[in-house]
């Protein structure tokens, strides 16, 4: 098995110079919300990333039913790896 090496201070420099600046106000609005409240801007960024590669998948497969589209969005969101014997 592979043992991941931590990130070296360059390699962390160069991952947070391609994301855009923190929002202070959104953050110190999300942290006074509660729990259950907070957890629902990010369910609904994954619902419509979903809907969005659901309606990719029936373009590209029109002849396929919804379950086996939904099936597809659910094999390209978890990547499972098979061990072979």
């Amino acid at each position: 098995m592979n043992e991941k090496l931590p990130l070296t201070p360059d390699e962390i420099a160069v991952i947070i110079k391609g994301l855009d600046p923190i929002d202070w106000t959104q953050m110190e609005l999300l942290a006074k919300l509660p729990p259950a409240r907070r957890i629902i801007p990010p369910m609904l960024a994954q619902e419509f990333s979903m809907a969005a590669l659901r309606g990719t998948f029936r373009k590209r497969f029109p002849d396929l039913s919804t379950s086996e589209i939904n099936m597809k969005v659910l094999a390209y969101l978890t990547p499972v790896r098979m061990e072979s014997k």
